[in-house]
């Protein structure tokens, strides 16, 4: 055995001592008696506890919970020359075989290359990457248990990397499916499998579910007693389904996927009662106000669903506890007016305002539209971006702190620790999806100390906080709504403003690009305007995208009667502003841009939108960008253009594209596509809150576990800690913004 398996073994021999007793303290790895010395007391955490720990495997009980992603059947075996018949079907075999030959190979690179023989036939084994001691493992008239998946090579039949074990004549054969576990650089299966094993000897996982609640809303479930659910997924018997165990269908996964649920919905509601515990400054509105002068100076109507929306958000703010509500609007629904109007409503109270964007694009499109409603009716809006120049920030913190700046309208700039506001009541977040969960709380917890306007400061735990409205164009799918944004109050705008026009949207292949440049001159000679967005600035020889930079020359030459602007991120800011403006007064017919023009970009004359290697944007920013156009009276036109052969994955992508303009249905095949994690952002700051449950499949457990948590929330307020302990951990913080 090499060096590095008797490290293994010796470290997997001594798991028990890894792992303490209880459920809930840290698993940590003591030194050995030869690093013991009085310098332990500062020794740091093992390199295998550290390891783990990267896995989110602290304590005992987070090993019992690390559940396989996958199984291997190595109960059978199959003769050399059967598993070499069936090759090619990408199913993986095991053999076993006597070592016939063994040698280091240098051409064309180093590699070990062993020959095993049964009865039946003979195959390759080859190891590209192999240390010293695997050729002594592997040396000749040794017997090798072998699993992998059989290819053809150049000198036949082989299998490259596979799983090797010495074994003995007659070597009896596990009786059960094996696991395997999701692991990181220098944890292997076996060290996983010994650790886990261990884990489950000595820690104690009583049933946190009690039987009323088992009796009375999950009858209909017939949940199976959890400590049985993780021995079968830990040590499936043979005779297991193992169709069953691989889709995750089978009773024990039900049961596993229905605890984790119910944490997180016990959180959430336990989240959602102590935010009504908080105090917020109550708002209510005030008749004869800036709120109607606004109203009254606006050019249009709102729509029915903006003022639904409008009164939702009014109520909140005038209750004395802290609105939390995510205000959901498809691209082009009216979200700014909203957020003005909840401003508007904060200004009355005699409080301050706050908006924070995720692009200085953004949140400069945002001071401009608002600076020109609100500044004609005597509020001071303040612009903050990290790009002003420093007397400019100087003088803008300084108008925030001093209350003289009733609305801040920013970047990340806002909650940089200089900045403080005099009496901050409603924080306004644009894209929240686009913030971090640390980010989203710093601006929460800027309001002023004193919690009505001329009154001292209250108590530590009598302290306000704002009132809290987070936008997105982004619609949130049911089931991400009852997951994941259980704790919010949800409004929603299902209607566009009254002139707004359909999109047609139509896929080009690439080769068609002179067809697709003929089609910009034809638009710019109507008048209209065209957006042309690539997805990168720089030549990458990696992906071989077309580049905005290349796009612009060539759009210069092909179209030199038109005037073409280029925008993106790498822009100083000054002259980002700049080609924005002109492109915005229709000095420029065309402008080239990456996806800095994503959200905010508001020119209602663009009525072309050519989107280049669309197949390489994901749904929800597909979408967004599409949303640029269609903003006037003229009929308005995506083209996608692709470049041939198309993934499955793109090839669905940009059918549902071509087919619906609704941001809900999008929002849903986008979840179906590719998961939860492009609609949360960095919500869980990296760490999922859903490692089992499946929001697409898993969904009809959602309402099971709503139930059960408000059940035990009302009842059973010692089997809720228990349970959030065991599945949450410390991580139930991060559902909390």
């Amino acid at each position: 055995m090499g060096a590095r398996l008797r490290l293994l073994a010796h470290v997997a021999a001594h798991i028990p001592a890894l792992m303490p007793g209880s459920a809930t303290e840290p698993i940590d790895e003591p030194a050995s008696a030869a690093r013991k010395s009085a310098k332990a007391a500062d020794a740091k955490p093992s390199t295998a506890a550290a390891r783990l720990a990267k896995l989110g495997l602290r304590r005992s009980v987070d090993l019992v919970l690390h559940l396989p992603l996958r199984y291997e059947d190595e109960t059978t075996l199959e003769p050399i020359r059967d598993a070499i018949h069936r090759a090619g079907i990408g199913l993986p075999a095991q053999i076993e075989g006597e070592v016939i030959s063994n040698e280091v190979t240098f051409r064309p690179r180093r590699q070990l290359v062993v020959k095993v023989a049964d009865e039946t036939g003979e195959l390759t084994l080859r190891f590209l990457n192999f240390y010293g001691g695997q050729t002594k493992q592997m040396a000749e008239g040794t017997r090798l248990r072998v699993r992998g998946e059989i290819r053809g090579g150049f000198f036949g039949a082989e299998m490259v990397h596979p799983t090797v074990r010495a074994v003995t004549p007659g070597e009896p054969l596990p009786d059960r499916l094996t696991p395997v576990y999701p692991a990181t650089a220098g944890i292997s299966q076996a060290y996983l499998r010994k650790a886990i094993g261990g884990a489950m000897q000595r820690t104690p996982m009583p049933e946190t579910l009690p039987q009323a609640v088992l009796r009375g809303p999950l009858a209909q479930l017939k949940l199976p007693p959890l400590i049985d659910c993780l021995r079968l997924l830990h040590n499936p018997p043979q005779q297991e389904s193992e169709a069953a165990l691989a889709d995750r269908s089978h009773p024990a996964w039900v049961r596993i996927k229905f605890d984790e649920l119910l944490a997180q919905q016990i959180s959430l509601r336990r989240s959602q009662a102590a935010r009504k515990e908080k105090n917020a400054p109550s708002m209510p509105r005030r008749a004869g106000g800036l709120l109607t002068s606004f109203l009254g100076a606006l050019p249009f109507r709102l729509t029915g669903a903006q003022q639904r929306v409008v009164e939702e958000i009014a109520a909140d703010m005038a209750r004395p506890h802290p609105m939390h509500r995510l205000l959901q609007g498809d691209v082009g629904s009216g979200k700014t007016i909203v957020a003005a109007l909840a401003a508007c409503q904060a200004i009355d109270a005699g409080y301050q305002a706050a908006l924070m964007a995720p692009t200085e694009i953004l949140a400069e499109q945002h001071f401009r539209k608002l600076s020109a409603w609100l500044e004609p009716l005597g509020v001071p809006v303040v612009w903050l971006a990290g790009s002003l120049k420093a007397k400019e920030k100087r003088e803008a913190v300084a108008r925030a702190e001093s209350g003289e700046a009733k609305l801040v309208i920013g970047t990340h700039a806002l909650i940089q620790d200089t900045v403080r506001f005099a009496r901050l009541g409603l924080a306004v977040v644009d894209e929240q999806h686009r913030f971090g969960v640390a980010q989203r709380l710093a601006l929460r917890g800027k309001a002023g100390e004193a919690d009505q306007p001329g009154e001292p400061a209250r108590p530590a735990e009598e302290k306000v906080v704002p009132h809290q409205l987070m936008m997105s164009a982004t619609p949130i799918p049911r089931t991400l709504a009852m997951t994941y944004y259980a704790d919010l109050d949800v409004s929603v705008i299902d209607e566009l403003p009254p002139g707004r026009t359909p999109i047609v949207t139509r896929l080009v292949n690439d080769a068609r690009r002179d067809e697709v440049i003929e089609r910009v001159h034809h638009a710019a000679a109507e008048g209209r305007q065209v957006y042309w967005v690539c997805p990168l600035i720089e030549e990458s020889e990696a992906l071989q995208l077309q580049t905005a930079v290349e796009t612009y020359e060539t759009l210069v030459a092909a179209l030199p009667d038109l005037r073409v602007g280029l925008v993106h991120g790498r822009l100083p800011p000054a002259e980002k502003a700049a080609v924005m403006d002109d492109f915005t007064a229709n000095r420029l017919q065309v402008l080239v841009a990456t996806t800095v023009i994503e959200v905010g970009v508001d020119v209602p004359n663009a009525s072309l939108m050519v989107i280049e290697h669309a197949e390489r944007f994901g749904l929800a920013q597909l979408h967004q960008l599409r949303g640029r156009v269609g903003r006037g009276s003229a009929e308005s036109v995506c083209l996608l253009m692709y470049q041939a052969p198309l993934s499955p994955t793109a090839r669905e992508r940009l059918a549902t594209m071509r087919e619906t303009t609704d941001g809900f249905e999008i929002a849903r095949r986008d979840l179906q596509i590719r998961g939860p994690g492009e609609f949360l952002g960095a919500r869980q700051s990296g760490e999922a809150m859903l490692r089992f449950a499946d929001l697409e499949t898993d969904a009809w457990l959602v309402d099971y576990a709503q139930e059960a948590a408000e059940l035990m929330l009302e009842r059973y307020p010692e089997a809720v800690e228990a349970h959030l302990s065991r599945w949450l951990g410390g991580r139930e913080h991060f559902l909390k913004a």
